[in-house]
């Protein structure tokens, strides 16, 4: 068990250190994690009312550390511990709030893996955040979601109960699938892409027969009822029947899965993304994919407008990975010591992580390898492994770290989830490195 002690305590020390600090550049990562975190940390700075400025980054390339040499005070959230280049901002003032496995111990870090814990699974960066300032509860919990940190356990945990204490959050047990509060039920199932409803995902018609055939109204005197507007009853049976048909089709373990906790925030308007912590962190993840960091960042934080523009995004969001999807279930080939995809020229390096992430839910029985192209012309590479691998002792962020180093590239992360940069003259030399040492 780790130290919970200790780690507040650099968390407060963190935040003094930043509390200091006048008009300081915010580098955080870009995917949900990141841009809650990062959005927590400005949300500090608006509500003091003192300057500061945001730079969103998918990795710390020595580019990246060339360009912030000149800066006086420097807050890396969701990135920092595992880039050792940060060593070279000996002249800068930098504050680390991270949860990545550190490869480096210079500059002041609040990163749980120093006192004992998994960040992979016990604190998300955007919990760490919260921890350091004490406030937003809500992007902790949708960052930890977003990181596929679920359910939450350990430092997440505590953040969960510090936030239903305060009456912000509430925990249900509940179907787990994305737009309960804000989807007409025939778009809810229609839809539904984590995971697929067999026969029904992608089909109008099949939902609508489907929920006839449970007797249940698509419309009520309010107009198109959602999943939260059913009754406790027409909610069992629903949960019954798509438990019943992803069981048949897919797997029983897959179903089971269906319903869990589910964290609703009290905060934020009903029928809208906002409210579950879910449909949060896809509606987050949707904008850092797309290359609208700030636009993430302003729906965190409330800005006008923000929410509706990040919802149509959402949309085109939702069918580059369900084309993801698609191409992957299609195309994975088995490489012995891992399964790979090659999405390079149909699959975005922004949701190639995402995309072999929503392969796991059928049983994978060894890590999955996906890679993509970069605008700068590199490999993008990312990697998933299940918990079982994990409890095998596999660490993908050493793995990866290692194999890319080894290569000209650089890379890291957690031992469940890791990415990596590398030459694409090096990528046969990267995969057979990558083998040696999984």
């Amino acid at each position: 068990m780790g130290n919970e002690q200790a780690f507040f305590s650099r968390c407060s020390e963190a935040f003094d250190a930043i509390a200091k600090m006048q008009n300081p550049l915010i580098v955080h990562h870009y995917d949900c994690d990141g841009i809650t975190s990062g959005a927590i940390v400005a949300s500090w700075f608006e509500s003091a009312k003192k300057p500061y400025r945001m730079l969103t980054v998918k990795r710390i390339d020595q580019q990246t550390i060339i360009s912030l040499k000149h800066e006086k005070d420097i807050i890396f959230v969701d990135l920092g511990s595992s880039s050792p280049s940060v060593e070279e901002l000996s002249k800068s003032n930098v504050v680390i709030i991270d949860h990545h496995q550190p490869q480096t111990k210079e500059h002041l870090q609040a990163n749980p893996h120093l006192f004992g814990f998994d960040g992979g699974s016990h604190a998300s960066a955007s919990a760490c955040a919260y921890f350091v300032f004490r406030r937003m509860p809500d992007l902790g919990i949708t960052g930890a979601v977003g990181d596929i940190q679920y359910p939450l356990q350990s430092l997440n945990r505590i953040m969960l109960l510090e936030a239903q204490k305060a009456g912000e959050v509430q925990v249900k047990k509940d179907l787990r699938l994305f737009g309960k509060s804000s989807r007409p039920l025939i778009q809810f199932l229609a839809y539904a892409d984590d995971p697929y409803l067999p026969g029904l995902t992608g089909n109008d018609e099949a939902a609508a027969f489907f929920l006839s055939q449970l007797g249940i109204s698509l419309k009520d005197e309010k107009g198109w009822r959602t999943y939260y507007s059913l009754t406790q009853e027409e909610k069992k049976r629903l949960v019954s029947a798509l438990a019943q048909l992803v069981s048949e089709r897919i797997s029983a373990e897959l179903a089971e899965k269906l319903v869990g906790e589910v964290y609703l925030f009290l905060s934020r308007p009903q029928n809208t993304e906002l409210f579950d912590a879910s449909d949060f962190s896809t509606l987050v993840n949707a904008c850092g994919r797309n290359g609208r960091y700030q636009l993430g960042v302003d729906v965190c934080l409330g800005k006008e407008g923000a929410y509706e523009e990040a919802r149509a995004l959402l949309a085109i969001h939702r069918k580059h990975l369900k084309d993801g999807l698609a191409f992957a279930q299609q195309n994975l080939q088995d490489f012995g010591k891992f399964f790979f995809l090659d999405g390079r020229g149909v699959i975005s390096d922004t949701i190639i992580g995402v995309v072999i992430g929503m392969l796991f839910p059928a049983g994978k029985p060894k890590p999955i390898i996906g890679i993509a192209l970069e605008e700068e012309g590199n490999i993008k590479i990312s990697a998933r492994a299940s918990k079982s691998h994990v409890e095998r002792g596999l660490n993908l962020g050493l793995a990866l770290s290692g194999a890319s180093e080894a290569v000209g590239g650089i890379g890291g992360g957690h031992n469940i989830a890791a990415g990596a940069s590398i030459p694409p003259s090096a990528l046969n030399d990267f995969l057979k490195e990558l083998g040696e040492r999984l």
